[in-house]
């Protein structure tokens, strides 16, 4: 059968907090297995998510995964990237017996000094990370080296035998390269340091405001930098306009609200900070090439997976 996404499947999405094993290593990895043939989507499927980047790793059987933008089967030997904050939700897709592995981590934590120009384009701040999952789709060795790395990692973090430590920080600043150096896009252009350190405070009071008015003037006295300044280094180290990017957080935050179902389109307008609907509408077809409601149609969509097997439990 072919089932479709049911009121009770959109009423609920979750902010999961993610403890370390590890807080020095800013990680949590473990392997989950369902041996069991019973498959297909739970009811209720509930949505997830956390500041912290995942990697999954399937080593055994199939894994059904939706984000807001598409519904993936993974199978034993792929490797899938989930970005910070990326609501999602999985479940097991076939009887066969399902194993994978799930690895969350705070990369922006893996930078020192010396890799401190490359960490812009991992924090998110200004490129996306899900253009590296076309990444381990179309490249087949790339996929594997991945793979191989978190396995390794995970098997590092069980056993923690005398210098794991050093071994988890090798392999995961291994995988960082691994994903710079295959990517496709022209990323070496941008290894400067961008300044965001600086800006980390004005970026880190937007996410805590966006329910509120949110002004030039306010960042401006966090940074102790004058107006002018400060709109013209926001452009150049972030490359969009202050206004710009505070639209983008608050889009960005509707999406994960309109996950949840149960907020009326005005509510989570204002749930984002904007208070002019028209606005609202405007800005996000800007970013998302549809309405808020198509948004919605489209999440639908996109769980019209196929399905011939009883309501499930989630993987995660």
């Amino acid at each position: 059968m072919n089932p479709t996404l049911s009121p009770a499947n959109l009423t609920e999405i979750r902010n999961e907090e993610v403890v370390y094993q590890n807080p020095l290593l800013f990680l949590k990895i473990w392997e989950i297995k369902h041996d069991y043939p019973q498959c297909g989507l739970p009811d209720p499927w509930t949505w997830h998510w956390h500041k912290q980047v995942e990697f999954l790793v399937v080593t055994q059987g199939q894994l059904g995964i939706q984000t807001k933008d598409a519904y993936t089967i993974m199978e034993a030997g792929d490797v899938l990237l989930l970005g910070s904050s990326q609501p999602h939700r999985t479940h097991k897709y076939s009887e066969a017996p399902l194993h994978q592995i799930v690895f969350q981590i705070d990369l922006t934590q893996h930078f020192d000094l010396s890799t401190l120009a490359y960490l812009h384009l991992f924090s998110e701040l200004t490129h996306s990370l899900e253009p590296f999952n076309e990444l381990f789709r179309s490249n087949s060795a790339v996929r594997a080296n991945a793979y191989q790395l978190i396995r390794q990692i995970h098997e590092e973090s069980q056993t923690r035998t005398i210098g794991y430590e050093l071994a988890i920080v090798a392999a995961i600043k291994h995988l960082l390269l691994l994903l710079l150096r295959n990517d496709k896009r022209d990323l070496a252009g941008l290894t400067e340091d961008s300044g965001i350190s600086r800006l980390r405070p004005a970026l880190n009071y937007i996410d805590e405001h966006l329910t509120e008015r949110i002004t030039v003037e306010d960042v401006c006295r966090i940074l102790n930098l004058s107006y002018h300044y400060f709109i013209k280094y926001f452009k150049k180290v972030m490359g969009l306009s202050f206004i710009d990017y505070v639209n983008y957080k608050r889009i960005k935050k509707a999406e994960r609200l309109l996950l949840t179902g149960d907020l009326s389109i005005m509510e989570i307008s204002y749930e984002a900070g904007i208070q002019n609907m028209a606005q609202f509408y405007k800005l996000f077809k800007r970013y998302n090439q549809c309405s808020p409601k198509e948004f919605k149609q489209r999440l639908r969509d996109h769980t019209d997976v196929q399905d011939e097997q009883p309501a499930a439990v989630q993987t995660e």
